[in-house]
């Protein structure tokens, strides 16, 4: 819709649905500025996220003490064994 959020994110999940805090929102217009003490975007709504250096770099830290620790392990994914659709 072209309106922008700007505040604390507070959670994103896997659909990438956020929580933000402290939160300016602004009309597409530009003209019309909201104060919210909360909000909550939904993932697909959003075209892009601007994010701090500093988290992006928290996540590159992250990603590898799970990869150090033998991550990606055995479960889920496509594919793989186990009987597919239709067969008896």
């Amino acid at each position: 819709s072209g309106t922008t959020y700007n505040g604390r994110l507070v959670s994103c999940d896997t659909y990438m649905n956020i929580n933000l805090r402290d939160v300016v929102c602004t009309s597409k217009e530009g003209d019309k500025f909201w104060k919210l003490n909360e909000c909550y975007v939904r993932g697909s709504s959003i075209k892009y996220l601007r994010l701090p250096e500093e988290a992006v770099e928290r996540v590159k830290e992250e990603e590898s003490k799970w990869q150090g620790h033998g991550g990606g392990g055995g479960h889920g994914g496509r594919g793989g064994g186990g009987r597919g659709r239709g067969y008896s």
